[in-house]
């Protein structure tokens, strides 16, 4: 694959994008970018006050950007719903789903349904979402649910015998659970797309080890100082990790089922490429039980 940067989008003027935590970090930038190409961007967020300074910094440096900013915490499935219904209620034909957002390492807490924060977060809210929208970006044009996850997703399981960590719970580990589950989803959500011949992709990207306030908003203690210095000592700048969203969103080259991560090493770093998931989140068993439970515990049943 040939250097893509953001420079190789094309006019994506009468498309309509979503993207989740877009208000800072990898979102903001992903949002940026497509509102600058012509793309209409719904950028959410948790908080109405940085969400609106979002959409204020993007129109600040292109007056003619089509943002708005709708509330969204993915944490709470009755947020999810409230959000995705708003969306059909207004009409808004979406074409591309970005499920950006998420939480990193914080201690241990329940979302209001009960479930591991960072599981509820990064991968519930995203399923639910994707679920009640599905219909809409169906009849999309060039129609993409794109699925970010992380590298540490190579460290990860589903702990169906303990998912809410109750009885032992690390940081760490429940985010790598958490970034396990997207790349489970994602591919999963292909197959499952695949076998209906649907024109919708889905795709994965992971932006490498890029500097963002994930690292520290989540994370306390030492492991906080820790992600601080390694943000300063080796991180790139979050322009560069976007681009591996981006190119999921709207490159013609990416196809559904792919992953596409930086192509330096260790895939910390560089430029959007096509990089492998750990061999055991390509386990169909897996996906398939962690689908039956995501709609059990979302109450989010998918119409495929």
């Amino acid at each position: 694959m040939e250097r893509w940067t953001a420079d190789r989008i094309t006019d994506q003027t009468g498309r309509t994008f979503i993207v989740t935590g877009a208000n800072s970090g990898l979102g903001f930038e992903t949002a940026r970018q497509l509102a600058a190409h012509g793309g209409r961007v719904v950028l959410t967020a948790r908080s109405e006050s940085k969400g609106a300074d979002a959409v204020g910094r993007i129109k600040t440096a292109n007056p003619g950007a089509i943002v708005e900013y709708r509330l969204l915490d993915l944490a709470d499935l009755d947020s999810v719903h409230r959000f995705a219904g708003s969306v059909q209620d207004d009409g808004i034909a979406v074409d591309v789903l970005v499920n950006n957002a998420g939480v990193m390492m914080p201690p241990r807490q329940l979302s209001p349904q009960g479930s591991e924060s960072q599981f509820a977060t990064n991968h519930l809210g995203h399923f639910a979402l994707s679920g009640l929208l599905f219909g809409t970006i169906a009849q999309g044009r060039d129609p993409r649910i794109v699925t970010v996850s992380s590298t540490l997703h190579r460290n990860g399981s589903i702990h169906f015998d303990d998912l809410t960590g109750e009885r032992s719970y690390s940081p760490t580990r429940y985010y790598s659970q958490s970034k396990f589950a997207n790349v489970l989803f994602g591919l999963e959500l292909d197959r499952r797309l695949r076998a209906i011949r649907s024109p919708v992709r889905s795709v994965l990207a992971h932006p490498g080890y890029s500097d963002t306030n994930l690292q520290t908003s989540g994370p306390t203690g030492a492991m906080r100082q820790l992600l601080k210095l390694g943000n300063r000592l080796f991180a790139q700048q979050v322009e560069m990790g976007a681009l591996n969203q981006l190119y999921a969103a709207v490159a013609p080259g990416a196809e559904s089922g792919k992953f596409y991560g930086p192509d330096g090493f260790a895939e910390n770093r560089g430029y959007p490429k096509e990089v492998q998931p750990t061999a055991s989140a390509k386990s169909e068993e897996t996906a398939k039980r962690l689908w039956t439970l995501s709609e059990e515990l979302t109450g989010v049943i998918w119409k495929l």
